[in-house]
């Protein structure tokens, strides 16, 4: 058995939507006009959160995949004023949609019982608005969503192992600039501005999937208490907290990057830290010279960086059964997937997707009853599944 990343391929129904001349596929399928396909062909689940779960139609695994989005685009018609992560998201909101995620993440668990048959993950990754607004394709959902993934563990066996050098698996470790140059201060900082009690460090020998041998080189943290502790609000309270941390460090840093010695922004989470911490820390400072050094000659690296936090954040299961979360900068934009080493290469193939539909429907619709059930939303019908 060899060790290391993978590359799958993942057959998907090809989408009936003709994208508009002069658009390029990746601005049409991530436009509002894309959520009348995703409510009315792929929808399973919606409430008056408008949060609206549904079918990946362009999956990552026809094992288990699906999504929660919070459908902001009919109340904030100006995409650079909708939530892209949960700290911008009402408790009224938050509350419900991390009472969802806990059921899915629940069933998953239950269907998938072993660690060494299935890998679980559950998380979500904020970059629609964080593109340069002038790159080509960029997003323009601009809504905070979030992803519910399994994967057979025999099938990643199977698959070839990915090219280490694949750009999209740069965030793990090995070229991200905050592990690269800060991994210290880093970590550092997480352990003094956050007061953890339900999670706890995890060594990353216990964090990484032995398969695969991700994640790299990422903060990680234990869930004391497995599943049961995602039933409890502190729980998610401390999920919020870590990215809190994340994103105090990100904006602190970018804006050492834009401003020499520039003061501390006003409305960082954790003001003492980010002063005793990061900005009297000489590695931290030293980075920061070193990327706008970058910037002032290098139009196209500057036009790149992502000003604005971009992040991904999530749940998994390691080999020995625990539950594991962990935060990452998204410097390249790769999936979410990619954080545990899984590259996933889309297919059309209608047939081959057909053979996996009815499994994969079936598993949804469970998922969808047990979130009925506990006053989480009402069902939707489309020409795959009635109400």
């Amino acid at each position: 058995m060899q060790f290391g990343p993978r590359e799958i391929y993942t057959p998907f129904r090809p989408i009936p939507l003709e994208v508009p001349q002069g658009m390029v596929h990746n601005e049409f399928f991530n436009s509002t006009e894309n959520l009348n396909d995703l409510m009315n062909n792929n929808g399973l689940l919606t409430n008056s959160e408008n949060l609206l779960l549904y079918r990946k139609a362009l999956g990552h695994s026809n094992e288990f995949d699906c999504s929660i989005i919070y459908n902001t685009s009919k109340t904030i018609l100006n995409p650079l004023g909708r939530p892209v992560r949960r700290t911008q998201v009402s408790d009224d909101v938050k509350h419900v949609w991390n009472r969802m995620n806990q059921i899915i993440i629940d069933y998953m668990l239950e269907q998938y019982p072993d660690p060494d048959e299935a890998l679980i993950l559950a998380g979500e990754a904020s970059l629609d608005a964080t593109w340069p607004l002038t790159s080509p394709g960029v997003p323009s959902i601009r809504m905070l969503h979030n992803h519910f993934i399994v994967f057979p563990k025999d099938e990643l066996r199977r698959a070839k192992l990915a090219d280490d050098k694949n750009p999209n698996l740069t965030d793990g470790g090995q070229n991200s600039l905050f592990q690269a140059y800060m991994r210290e201060v880093y970590r550092e900082f997480f352990d003094q501005a956050l007061h953890l009690k339900l999670l706890k460090p995890a060594p990353e020998s216990a964090a990484r999937i032995e398969l695969t041998g991700y994640p790299q080189g990422l903060p990680s943290w234990e869930i004391q208490g497995g599943a049961a502790a995602l039933k409890d609000v502190h729980f998610w309270r401390e999920y919020d907290e870590l990215l809190k941390g994340f994103i105090d460090f990100y904006r602190t840093f970018f804006s050492q990057v834009s401003s020499r010695n520039a003061p501390m922004l006003k409305d960082v989470y954790f003001p003492d830290e980010v002063e005793s911490v990061l900005l009297f820390n000489n590695d931290f400072m030293k980075t920061a010279k070193k990327v706008r050094d970058h910037c002032i000659v290098d139009a196209k690296y500057a036009n790149a960086i992502r000003w604005q936090p971009a992040f991904k954040q999530l749940i998994y299961r390691n080999d020995a059964g625990q539950l594991i979360v962990t935060i990452s900068q998204n410097s390249i934009g790769n999936a979410i997937t990619e954080l545990l080493g899984v590259v996933v290469n889309r297919i059309p193939d209608a047939q081959a997707y057909a053979d996996r539909e009815g499994a994969l429907v079936g598993h949804l619709l469970e998922v969808r009853r047990r979130l009925i059930e506990s006053d989480l939303g009402e069902p939707i019908a489309t020409p795959y599944w009635s109400a």
